[in-house]
């Protein structure tokens, strides 16, 4: 089997794959050398004519046997420069051939610096290391996109897209054991055991002095995200903290199937990026809590709201409030943040598979996100009021471009058209203007949290209230 040819992403594990790459190794190294073949062979040739000779005449005298010799040699030219193809003239250009082959060999991948073809040595310059599938294993840009090629040929046949995860504050939250506060000591008493972590969320791994809670409903969002999409893990951690997590998600191997990133994995430092993922861009979805970690591939994230279980978390942020853990409570399962993200790649995977109308191996996944979050905030048209600081232009800021991307119309001037007034102070002129015209006047908090759901909320929940100075 051939590794240009056979694509490693849906081998059963890693493992798998290293022995793809052993046999072919082997079968370049085993056995004789071209040379030390040729040698052999034309050792037995000669024997060959001098057994043909000793037939002719067996009490010649040393001329004759010199002039048999030279006629066998003769023989021998004419046979490797005759038409019909012997077996000297097949090792000849066989020798030829494997010559010419390591000459225009593209190099594939490499192991060590040595090419998985033809054994050459093979420089870094245009390859990207692919550690996670197999230590040690580089892979060329040409090969590359062959791959994703072949991979995306495959998966949009299966109906499913690609989905990379984030674990930190994403799919769980994890602290060391030194950090927890006085009042979550009585975690301790209730992590759930290791032996079946399928049934559990809390879980002390004492090996590495850390305590990880699961995300609630994060079960259910892995069952069924995979059946949409071939799913990826991608962490700032390091490799043996992402392996752990994986364990703890995937007891059962059926999700991510080795295919675990990390910190170690990537090619820029503090960034994450989709050129160690073996999916095209264009059918690639992030769930990710930070977006300055991906700054090439903003178009393809969700950012999800931190899930913020342990009181270390909530310090790490700057957040001067209790934790979850603290106040003895989490999220709510059928109304949390992976519920509500689940619904949205369902739409986002409906639309793309079933309602565009352009050829299927065309189609941009990242279209279809924004097409999506644009209907979050559509037929809304928003003022801000003491939002930004002064003589900042209003269209730069953060707050005004989400707007914006959520399908909202920002304006400065308040008119009869405008919805909403969003605003910190409830004395401000343009507070008082939306509570006089009966519009809405909320918190800028509105504005984020239907960023984090994709989803419009409830107005009455971000209320503002008037500071104390008014």
């Amino acid at each position: 089997m051939s590794f240009a040819t056979d694509s490693p992403v849906h081998s059963s594990s890693s493992d798998d794959f290293a022995a793809l790459i052993d046999a072919e190794l082997e079968v370049g190294s085993s056995g004789s050398s071209p040379d030390e073949q040729d040698n052999e062979e034309e050792e037995v040739d000669a024997d060959s004519d001098n057994d043909d000779g000793d037939d002719e005449e067996d009490d010649s005298n040393d001329d004759l046997n010199d002039h048999r010799n030279k006629r066998c040699k003769t023989e021998k030219l004419d046979d490797l420069e005759g038409p019909q193809g012997s077996t000297s003239q097949g090792l000849i250009e066989e020798k030829l051939e494997v010559s010419l082959n390591k000459d225009t060999c593209s190099h594939p991948g490499s192991f060590g610096q040595m090419c998985i073809l033809c054994g050459q040595r093979v420089g870094d310059e245009s390859s990207v290391t692919f550690g996670y599938i197999h230590k040690g294993l580089r892979l060329g840009n040409d090969e590359i996109v062959r791959l994703r090629s072949t991979d995306m040929k495959n998966l949009l046949r299966h109906k499913k897209l690609y989905l990379v995860l984030d674990l930190d504050h994403t799919l769980l939250n994890s602290t060391q054991l030194n950090h927890l506060t006085a009042e979550e000591e009585y975690l301790k008493g209730q992590s759930d055991s290791l032996q079946d972590v399928s049934k559990g969320s809390l879980f002390m791994l004492e090996f590495m002095q850390m305590m990880t809670k699961l995300r609630p409903f994060v079960r259910t969002f892995l069952k069924e995200a995979s059946e949409m999409f071939e799913m990826y893990i991608y962490t700032m951690g390091d490799r043996p903290y992402a392996l752990e997590m994986a364990k703890l998600l995937d007891p059962k191997k059926e999700y991510f199937n080795g295919r675990v990133i990390s910190r170690d994995d990537g090619t820029q430092k503090h960034q994450k990026g989709l050129d160690v993922v073996l999916g095209q861009d264009s059918a690639v979805v992030i769930l990710d809590d930070t977006e300055n970690a991906w700054t090439k591939h903003k178009d393809n994230l969700i950012l999800m709201e931190r899930y913020h279980f342990f009181a270390s978390s909530c310090r790490q942020f700057g957040f001067d409030c209790k934790s979850l853990s603290q106040l003895k409570s989490d999220e709510s399962e059928p109304d949390g943040a992976l519920a509500s993200i689940l619904k949205i790649l369902r739409q986002i995977h409906h639309i793309f598979f079933d309602e565009l109308d352009s050829d299927l191996a065309s189609r941009d996944v990242r279209q279809v996100l924004k097409t999506v979050r644009k209907e979050v905030l559509k037929n809304c048209k928003i003022v801000f009021s003491r939002v930004f600081p002064t003589k900042f232009q209003p269209e730069n800021h953060l707050l005004w471009k989400m707007a914006e991307q959520l399908g909202a119309t920002c304006s400065t001037e308040t008119d009869s058209s405008v919805t909403h007034i969003v605003s910190m102070d409830a004395g401000t002129e343009k507070s008082r203007w939306a509570v006089k015209e009966n519009k809405f006047l909320v918190h800028p908090r509105w504005i984020e949290a239907a960023n984090f759901f994709w989803q419009k909320q409830p107005e009455e929940n971000f209320p503002v209230s008037q500071t104390k100075n008014q």
